[in-house]
């Protein structure tokens, strides 16, 4: 503390433990902020961004990507099959706007894992390519970490961007129930977990309450604490002072955050002329894809958006399963992804842009007495699309009735390792946890060549 005197006398202790917490001001951002050296496989990387759109709860293939027309009615459904803009392959009538854009994309047909049937084991699987093997539960401190904290970690973002966002929700396991695991940084540390924007982008009055000053705080307040963080600097400089030196390194970059235009500006959706908002959705889920797409922009390298508030409560069809898909999760999922689609390409974006729409499984071929269709991990689909994806691709193929992969299966494992490669990151780096034990990323996933352009 001598040296602290020296640079700054005035300054209080209570002050500076005061900035050490920022929480004064609210912020969770310095945890996040504290991403390590780049990769030094980042020479194959072929896309600079991700985004993936999780479809929580476990999207039906049979009713939007892999339809059977020809199979019985109680496996066939309600929907019928439409031309896309890729010769010879249909999707669900309900998805008009983004059939034609399959000529941009790759479909996966052949998804499958022996993951249990549970939402956190396959939502698991689904995000780190990895089985916990269990049939319930929320994250853990020693959850795998899924590529977005890797990239996070590997791949730092300039020093005025969110490197991980995700939104819109903290989805549970089930209504009141704990966090879904496959989301957080788990062994390589919370340092790497998410910005978490939780607050509705579609509502009129939207403000990301993690990135806002509190009305007590005035920017002369902040300039001051700027300044308290600039008299640390010069003050630490013994080995045993280096980790809160290093803290302050995250807290500059949290308040740069607060003061920067960039980033403020991604989450100023009320930039964007009504048509381009009334083309993405006025829903929470269109308006998330939307900001998704700003955040890019702005230089964050991985967004996340989670499709349910808990895993039951959207994709996750038991019951009414045609209806629901039919007046909201198909319309507002077809507005959201195609407007994505379009934007980034005409933008010039969608090149180093990963687009991942994923899913926890499928759902069974035969539709139940309440008019749904319920877990199925034994097959289901996927799609990929820019950031080094082949465009106009389908890989593999289900049987007469979408029960089994029949060519090509691929795993979430595969999946990831996929997702890996393209962002230059290799599936085979090692990481270690907090008693530096070694970890192979996704030691079971293969890449798959085919899906890379």
């Amino acid at each position: 503390m001598h040296k602290i005197r020296q640079v700054q006398h005035h300054w209080q202790r209570r002050e500076i433990l005061r900035v050490g917490g920022l929480g004064a001001i609210g912020l969770s951002l310095p945890q996040i902020l504290a991403a390590e050296t780049s990769s030094n496989e980042s020479s194959n990387r072929r896309a600079d961004a991700c985004i993936v759109i999780f479809l929580n709860g476990g999207p039906s293939h049979l009713d939007m990507w892999d339809m059977k027309p020809n199979a019985q009615s109680d496996i066939r459904g309600e929907f019928a099959p439409i031309a896309s803009s890729l010769a010879g392959v249909q999707v669900c009538e309900h998805l008009p706007r983004l059939a034609r854009h399959m000529h941009r994309v790759s479909l996966v047909r052949s998804m499958n894992h022996s993951v249990n049937n549970s939402h956190a084991a396959a939502v698991y699987a689904a995000l780190t390519g990895h089985d916990r093997g269990e049939q319930g539960g929320g994250a853990k401190p020693t959850d795998h970490p899924p590529p977005r904290a890797m990239v996070a970690k590997l791949l730092p973002t300039r020093g005025d961007s969110l490197p991980y966002v995700s939104l819109p929700y903290k989805t549970k396991e089930g209504a009141g129930g704990p966090l879904q695991p496959g989301f957080l940084a788990g062994l390589v540390g919370a340092s790497y977990d998410p910005f978490w924007v939780l607050d509705d982008p579609s509502a009129q009055n939207f403000r990301v309450q993690n990135l806002s000053l509190s009305e007590e705080i005035t920017t002369g307040r902040m300039s001051d604490r700027s300044r308290l963080l600039n008299a640390l600097d010069a003050g630490l400089n013994q080995p045993s002072e280096l980790s809160l030196k290093a803290m302050n390194d995250f807290q500059r970059k949290a308040f740069d955050l607060l003061t920067t235009s960039s980033t403020q500006r991604a989450f100023e959706l009320n930039e964007e002329r009504p048509h381009d908002r009334d083309r993405f959705g006025r829903n929470i889920y269109g308006q998330s894809v939307l900001l998704a797409r700003r955040l890019i922009e702005a230089g964050t390298r991985f967004v996340t958006v989670s499709w349910a508030p808990d895993a039951n409560a959207t994709w996750d069809t038991h019951g009414g399963n045609f209806t629901k898909l039919r007046n909201t999760l198909l319309p507002q999922f077809d507005a959201a992804c195609s407007s994505l689609l379009e934007d980034l390409d005409s933008r010039g974006l969608l090149e180093r842009t990963l687009v991942a729409v994923l899913g926890d499984f499928g759902r069974t071929p035969k539709v139940n007495t309440a008019g749904g269709r319920d877990h199925w991990n034994a097959c289901y689909s996927v799609m990929l699309g820019g950031g080094g994806i082949k465009r106009g691709y389908v890989l593999g193929s289900s049987d007469r009735i979408g029960a089994q992969p029949i060519e090509s299966p691929v795993s979430p494992g595969d999946i990831i390792a996929t997702i890996y490669r393209l962002l230059g990151i290799s599936p085979d780096h090692t990481i270690y946890d907090s008693l530096n034990r070694p970890h192979a990323l996704v030691p079971r996933g293969r890449i798959v060549h085919e899906l890379i352009g």
